[in-house]
């Protein structure tokens, strides 16, 4: 395998393990995946950490908390305000 084709699997690696990619993709990327082992271990290291992130209990933000980053990232039509 060619590093090229490695960087071209990456560009459509979250839609493949998200289940979205087209199938045509993840035919192109399963082909990869079984000639090219750096790939195929990157993937299941990817896979692995993103079940163990869907495992985990998801964190409760405080009102302020959510206030303060909805401030940060410009989103205050999220919090009920107008915005100044």
């Amino acid at each position: 395998m060619t590093h090229e084709q490695c960087k071209h699997l990456l560009a459509d690696l979250s839609d493949y393990l998200d289940g979205q990619a087209a199938e045509e993709v993840c035919a192109e990327i399963d082909r990869h995946l079984a000639g090219c082992e750096d790939c195929r271990v990157v993937v299941d290291t990817l896979r692995k950490t993103v079940e163990l992130y869907h495992d985990l209990p998801q964190p409760e933000l405080s009102d302020a908390a959510k206030a303060r980053l909805y401030a940060a990232l410009d989103l205050s039509q999220y919090t009920g305000r107008t915005g100044a």
